[in-house]
């Protein structure tokens, strides 16, 4: 499959060759750049007055790539090239950086990009364990650094009118919501195969080190517990945070997850996984992933449905229905993005930028990027331990 990120880790180019005040001029520093970290610069690249002035990763081919796609959006200026990504955070220059690595890398690169000053964008998942995300909230606080985790549904706005829509009651009272993702990986060879050279010892960063370089672990890093929570944390922290703004939603009292054993024996984590929040709203969400389902259209990948007693909604990526009762053959409201889903990561990065600039909060600080992923990471640890485990959210622990 087509990796989003490695680490150190269009249409924007006119946008991008247009001054900016010097005090609105940002100089960003990108920290990974793979397929999700170039994109996300690129996006960046849009705004008016931001400039890419260092790219890092640790992988050749990746860094080479993303140098030469800065370049083309900023006029041929070419970013520094960095293999440490502490030299990044070292440059006085910088005030803004980008960190889009694999997830065993976020928590220690964004504790250090705060200790130096550094504004973040901080793709998710945001952290591995509880213990990391409560860390980065007290570390969030005790700094004046802003922070926008990836969670672009906060800023998308589809999400946002649907929300307005279950605000202002059409629902009635929404006691549960459901949300699906369907993929399919269990065919497929994983990828391993490198292009160039990668600094192995370097990318396994702060967890256990294995020799010799595997590159199966590389390329598919988010199905391996050393790395990543599994699918079900890298999707499941979308899904859950779009329930999150959508239901007004606090931390969860309790979660609940269950799985098959994975049916790819190279890896470690299991592609089809329920996880069953319950939260003090009074209501309970679920989310079912399944990497072992058919392949969708990418339109059709993922649905969110929020059962009121009055109507229920479904929204997905494009499109949001609302099926009043009665009538629940044909959608009473009908919403859909003018632009696509696309939309949602301008939008985020956008308000980032703009956020930087006027040192307001943005919409996905590091509170909200901690609360989507503790559901899957409650959800691993109630799988590990066999039983129902709770959150307490006022001494920020797990108690099992």
């Amino acid at each position: 499959m087509t990796t989003r990120r490695h680490f150190f880790v269009t249409t924007g180019a006119a946008l991008a060759a247009h001054a900016a005040p010097p005090s609105e001029a940002i100089n960003l520093g990108v920290i990974g750049s793979g397929g999700r970290g170039t994109y996300v610069m690129s996006v960046f690249q849009k705004s008016p007055g931001l400039r890419v002035g260092s790219i890092c990763d640790v992988y050749e081919p990746n860094l080479e790539r993303a140098l030469s796609t800065a370049a083309k959006a900023q006029g041929g200026a070419t970013p520094k090239a960095i293999r440490n990504y502490k030299q990044v955070l070292e440059d006085k220059s910088i005030q803004a950086v980008l960190i889009a690595t694999p997830e065993h890398w976020h928590h220690r690169m964004v504790l250090d990009a705060l200790a130096a000053g550094k504004d973040v964008y901080v793709e998710k998942p945001l952290c591995q364990t509880p213990e990391q995300g409560a860390e980065l909230v007290r570390a969030e606080k005790a700094s004046k650094q802003i922070v926008q985790v990836g969670m672009q549904r906060r800023s998308y706005d589809l999400f946002l009118e649907a929300r307005g829509i279950i605000a202002g009651g059409e629902l009635g009272n929404v006691r549960m919501v459901r949300s699906w993702w369907l993929n399919n990986y269990v065919g497929q060879p994983p990828a391993g195969k490198l292009e160039g050279p990668l600094d192995w010892e370097q990318w396994q960063g702060p967890v256990q080190h294995r020799v010799p370089l595997d590159g199966v672990r590389f390329r598919n890093w988010r199905y391996f517990s050393d790395y990543a929570g599994g699918i079900a944390a890298d999707q499941g922290a979308h899904a859950f945070d779009g329930i999150h703004l959508l239901m007004n939603a606090s931390y969860p009292l309790a979660v609940t997850g269950a799985a098959n054993k994975p049916q790819k024996p190279e890896f470690d984590t299991p592609e089809s996984v329920i996880t069953i929040a319950e939260y003090p709203e009074q209501f309970v969400g679920i989310f079912t992933i399944n990497y072992a389902a058919m392949k969708y259209k990418s339109r059709n990948d993922q649905l969110t449905q929020l059962d009121g007693d009055k109507a229920r909604m479904d929204i997905g990526r494009e499109e949001c229905r609302v099926y009043r009762q009665g009538a629940e053959e044909t959608a009473g409201i009908v919403k859909t993005s003018a632009r696509g889903f696309g939309y949602a990561t301008e939008l985020h990065v956008q308000n980032f930028l703009e956020c930087v600039r006027t040192r307001k909060t943005p919409t996905a600080p590091m509170r909200i990027g901690f609360q989507a992923c503790l559901i899957t990471q409650l959800s691993n640890i109630s799988r590990q331990a066999g039983k129902r485990v709770r959150w307490d959210d006022t001494a920020g622990k797990v108690l099992l």
